[in-house]
Order: structure tokens, then C-alpha cells, then sequence
């Protein structure tokens, strides 16, 4: 069963993407289409009940910094949230990550947390605490693929999780003294007040495939990144943006342009940690295996790296791996002679052991690089790092919030 609702969704993917062919694909693309049309009336519609008040947004007295995009998935969030995350942390600022935890499971048993009068918070009032920055407190399954990730790479950092997140932010404020709470994947979330809007846009595929769900892959229309305060254009490979740049533009003549690039620094073997320099990947008879929104681009950065991918395996977004999952690969990949096998660090942390580990399996590190606005990214930086009383007198003058 598992299977086929997987088989299911990469096939609602290619659709959405052209790859899926013939009668049956075309036909569901004709249903999107139409269904799209509803979509986008229903997002402007609720945009436009905040932005008249007529739907309430939270102010809870701490700077909230969303991170978004306008479409689904693929635009290396992940890796731009954890630079930010960390020059905020070193800047002396105490931060909480709030994620709303996609795909990750119920806890068996709530957490327990006892105020700072030593009274034990009320379950309801209970998010999932992922790391209060100084411990990890759940895995994967639990927690979410990014949040737990994020939790790992950034000590001093709390992470939090839950789909309410304005609970999230209140318990993060009152019982992790958190002044600055970073909403991962925000843009959309509404009911929480915005004091910035960083909106990241991919540069290969900037609006996905120009429609809106569930034709393609636009969450809102493009005029609306107009509520971007900064806009980062992302896995940047050093050609010229300068056509996306007049078209963004269009929607936004204000907000800050920052270039950055998604490099990958070196390969991680997933059980017993040690690294090896991109190097190690020339000439490597490689299989990939991957459960993200864009799988192309990973394996492409393989082969650019020099290795040969032989083997492909793809899954859909956030697909949890089963040990006969790995163990079939595993197998495919002894039979064809690989050397190694390569995924994700997204998918790492949700990657079983296999029966018998006959062939090295390694994660790729990503970190982000700023290519241009270094001055305008330092900028962003100073001004959430600005005392509270000089910030909140900012946010006033400008409005916290331009729905």
C-alpha cells in the first residue's frame, strides 16, 4: 500500500512537471488547470481577509523573521535558514526556529516542561521541542526532516515545532526567552505577524511552471512577492540573473536582492561520520538515491563533480525509507558494481541501516555562498540584531507587516 501511494504521488509530480505522458496524464493536467483557477481566487481571497483584519494576526512583542517561498519546495531553504540562524546566534541573539514539522509523526507521549516557577505546562499548551539549544530532544520521525536537521547543525538554537505556530512562538518566548523566532517556511503562515519577509526564489526555475496548484507548482501568484522585505535568488551557478532580476522587479521595485549559491563543501558517510573532500566523487561509479522535490538538480551536482551516476532511485518529497527500501538499492547497487552511494543530508536523517552495508554511503554537505548583496545580507543581519526598543520604533515607522 505504502508503494503505491508513493508510485502515486512521483506520478502526480511528473504530471505536474510534463514528464508524465499520454492520455491519462493529459487529461489530469486539463482538471489541474481548472482547479488552479479556483486555488488562486481562494489565496487572494484569505490574503485579503488579513490585510483588511477581517482575520487576526498575532503580535507577541519578539521580531518574527519569515523565510518562504512562493513556490512548493526545491528553493534551498534549509541551508539559507541555517546561515541566518547561525550570524544571528553569533551576533549574541537568542533564537527559535518555529516549523510547522511536515510529515513528521504524532508523539507517542507529550513532552514535559516545567515553567520557570517550576509548574508544569498543560499538554495543550505543549509544542513539539525539537532542541532547546543546548539538547536534542527528538529525531526525525517526530520532529521532521528539516527541523531536525536544523536542530543538529545549529547548537545554541531551539527549534520548535508545531502546526499552530503562534503556540509555538508563545512557548518559545515565554519559556525559552527567544527574541528573534525564525518561521521556517512562512510566507504563507499569516495568523503570526511578520516583521520581515525573506522570500527565496530558485534561479533555474524561478516560478516552477508558471501555474498554481495543483497544475504547477506556484503556491501564490507572482505579483505577491510585493510582501517581500528581502528576496534571495538561490542556487545561483554564476550566469548573469539579470532578465529574473527585471522580472522580480515587476512585483517588487523596493525590496533588497541578495545572489547566493548552494555549493556543496564535502561528502559525509552516514554511519560512521567521517568526511571525505569532493574530490573522492571523481570518476566514482555512484548511486544516487533521493526523496526530494527536485532530484535532478542533486544528481546533476554529482556528475558535476566528476562521478558517474549510474543508479537513480526517486521517492516522493519527505519519503521515509524502510529497510527493504534501502536494502533493494543496496542490492541494485552490488549488482552493477558501484562504488558508493550517495544521498542527500535531507535524507540522512531518515535513513534506515541497511541488512548489510556492501557498499560506502555518504551524504553531500550543502552550505550557502553569497555571490552578491553581501551589503544588503549584512544589513538584514544589523537590523534584526538592532536593540528591541530601536527595532520596534523601525517596525512602527515602516509598518511590521506589508500584506
Amino acid at each position: 500500500m505504502k508503494e503505491r501511494i508513493n508510485e502515486l504521488e512521483q506520478w502526480g509530480a511528473d504530471v505536474i512537471f510534463g514528464r508524465a505522458r499520454g492520455f491519462r496524464a493529459t487529461l489530469m493536467r486539463m482538471l489541474m488547470f481548472w482547479l488552479s483557477g479556483i486555488f488562486r481566487l481562494l489565496v487572494q481571497f484569505r490574503i485579503g481577509l488579513y490585510r483588511r483584519s477581517w482575520k487576526p494576526q498575532a503580535y507577541l512583542g519578539a521580531q518574527v523573521v519569515a523565510i518562504g517561498n512562493i513556490t512548493v519546495g526545491g528553493t534551498g531553504k534549509t541551508p539559507v535558514v541555517e546561515l541566518l540562524a547561525k550570524s544571528l546566534r553569533d551576533r549574541g541573539r537568542n533564537v527559535a526556529i518555529l516549523s510547522r514539522g511536515y510529515k513528521s509523526r504524532k508523539l507517542e507521549k507529550v513532552q514535559r516542561w516545567h515553567d520557570k516557577r517550576g509548574k508544569l505546562i498543560p499538554s495543550e499548551r505543549m509544542p513539539k521541542l525539537v532542541s532547546t539549544g543546548d539538547e536534542l530532544l527528538l529525531d526525525s520521525k517526530f520532529a521532521g526532516d528539516e527541523p531536525f536537521m536544523l536542530a543538529k547543525n545549529l547548537p545554541g538554537v531551539a527549534v520548535v515545532v508545531d502546526k499552530n505556530r503562534v503556540k509555538g512562538a508563545r512557548f518559545a518566548i515565554q519559556e525559552l526567552g527567544a527574541e528573534t523566532l525564525m518561521l521556517d517556511d512562512g510566507m504563507q503562515y499569516l495568523d503570526l505577524a511578520h516583521s520581515l519577509d525573506i522570500v527565496l526564489i530558485d534561479s533555474r526555475s524561478p516560478f516552477g511552471t508558471e501555474a498554481l496548484l495543483p497544475r504547477g507548482t506556484l503556491r501564490e501568484p507572482p505579483k505577491n512577492l510585493r510582501r517581500a522585505s528581502y528576496i534571495l535568488i538561490t542556487k545561483c551557478d554564476g550566469t548573469s540573473n539579470t532578465e529574473l532580476i527585471s522580472r522580480i522587479r515587476k512585483y517588487n521595485a523596493t525590496a533588497d536582492i541578495v545572489e547566493c549559491a548552494h555549493g556543496p563543501i564535502h561528502l559525509e558517510n552516514l554511519f560512521n561520520q567521517e568526511r571525505e573532500p569532493l574530490e573522492f566523487l571523481k570518476d566514482k561509479w555512484v548511486g544516487a538515491i533521493s526523496a526530494i522535490a527536485v532530484p535532478e538538480s542533486f544528481e546533476k551536482s554529482l556528475e558535476k563533480l566528476g562521478s558517474k551516476v549510474e543508479i537513480r532511485r526517486r521517492f516522493s518529497d519527505h519519503h521515509r525509507f524502510n529497510r527493504k527500501d534501502v536494502d533493494d538499492f543496496m542490492q541494485r547497487c552490488v549488482e552493477r558494481d558501484m562504488d558508493i552511494i550517495v544521498t542527500t543530508e535531507k535524507d540522512a536523517v531518515r535513513f534506515p541501516v541497511p541488512t548489510e552495508v556492501n557498499v560506502p554511503i555518504y551524504f553531500l554537505r550543502i552550505e550557502v555562498q553569497i555571490l552578491s548583496g553581501q551589503q544588503a545580507w549584512d544589513e538584514m543581519v544589523d537590523l534584526i540584531c538592532k536593540p528591541p526598543a530601536v527595532m520596534a520604533s523601525l517596525l512602527k515607522t515602516v509598518g511590521a507587516y506589508r500584506i
